[in-house]
């Protein structure tokens, strides 16, 4: 049983042979298959049914503000049904289309990403980016996410997308590592020390108890600025001087060029990159040397910005998918010193998983302004 939790109107029971092909549109080439893994159980339980997202009122639309979500989010929660999110999306029952974006010149791009994920939310994502805006005190993402009836369409809330965006996915990156990083890693290294720095900062000591966190950014003020935030972090002079000997290096920045070089790289480093809408974040001798996870694999077949540069020569038979690793499906590490790399793009799933949490917080707790439409 992969999740009997309450929200999640799914119940599905895996086979845990890690060499089975994958269902439903996820079959991955390359791999012996003896017997299928299957969900060979949908269960939308009637007690979950009998509590569908639903608005007080025809026509009426709950407004949740940043700070309404921010005090809502369970950070812990939400790292869960990011878990639980990640195996439903694998096995093949959300509809999760690329995004897509318009560029506005090199300013700065407009996407859209819209989700369905059965129990969880149907909902929608606009976010813009434009990586210039921090020279404005500015975030670089900014969005409005939506939520709507799974039964008839119905918008129920707008909420902040900007906190979400940021928190979800350092918290996705986060679930990686708590999956795919040694057990005793304590040394962290943190590239870029921007919003996604900072959301890396919060997440990833929840995972594993680092002793040292090595913090290094372009602009040094900004490093010394988020290793405050964290008694067990310092300033590291240089990426370099970061990533030589850590343990789990994350990568969160708006890198137009590769960051990484691989000879900084230790013997079983787990590696996490949540930048490259701009251009590879990750050299290819780190791509080479490790193995690759993903949210989906639709990162090495869609070109950015839906798709990953660093993943665009990559055979998508290659690539595991997170959600994989969580319900059995596939391997994750496999020895102590194996370099693992997650290769983030970020995808609706989190947005509705994150979302939806927010949402049953709001509903329980009478948070929000109701609007009408």
């Amino acid at each position: 049983m992969v999740d009997d939790t309450p929200g999640v109107q799914l119940a599905a029971i895996l086979t845990l042979n890690p060499y089975g092909p994958v269902i439903d549109g996820h079959r991955v080439r390359g791999y012996p298959s003896p017997a299928p893994a299957a969900i060979l159980k949908i269960d939308e339980r009637p007690s979950l049914k009998s509590q569908p997202l639903s608005s007080a009122g025809v026509g009426e639309l709950l407004y949740l503000s940043r700070a309404d979500v921010e005090r809502l989010l369970d950070v812990d929660s939400m790292l869960d049904a990011l878990a639980r999110a990640l195996v439903v999306y694998s096995s093949g029952i959300a509809s999760i289309p690329p995004r897509t974006g318009a560029r506005v010149g090199d300013r700065g791009i407009l996407g859209a990403m819209p989700g369905y994920v059965p129990g969880i939310a149907l909902e929608v994502k606009l976010v813009s980016v434009f990586p210039a805006n921090h020279h404005h005190g500015l975030p670089s993402h900014q969005g409005l996410i939506m939520v709507f009836d799974e039964d008839n369409g119905a918008p129920l809330a707008v909420m902040d997308g900007t906190y979400i965006t940021a928190i979800r996915t350092g918290g996705t990156a986060a679930v990686a590592a708590r999956a795919l990083a040694r057990h005793d890693a304590s040394v962290l290294a943190i590239l870029g020390a921007g919003v996604q720095g900072g959301s890396h900062l919060e997440t990833f000591p929840r995972v594993r108890d680092f002793k040292e966190i090595r913090v290094a950014s372009r602009d040094p003020d900004h490093a010394k600025a988020l290793a405050a935030h964290h008694p067990s972090a310092r300033v590291a002079e240089s990426f370099e001087a970061a990533v030589r000997g850590a343990d789990v290096v994350a990568c969160c920045t708006d890198a137009r060029e590769p960051i990484l070089r691989r000879e900084w790289l230790k013997p079983g480093a787990h590696v996490s990159s949540v930048g490259g809408t701009w251009g590879p974040e990750l050299d290819a001798e780190t791509i080479a040397a490790g193995r690759v996870f993903v949210e989906w694999r639709g990162a090495a077949t869609n070109p950015p910005p839906a798709g990953a540069a660093e993943l665009q020569s990559l055979d998508p038979s290659t690539l595991t998918e997170v959600g994989e690793v969580l319900a059995g499906t596939r391997p994750g590490r496999i020895s102590p010193d194996e370099i693992t790399i997650y290769k983030s793009t970020g995808l609706a799933v989190e947005d509705a998983a994150t979302a939806r949490l927010v949402y049953d917080t709001a509903k329980a707790e009478g948070a929000g302004v109701f609007l009408q439409l």
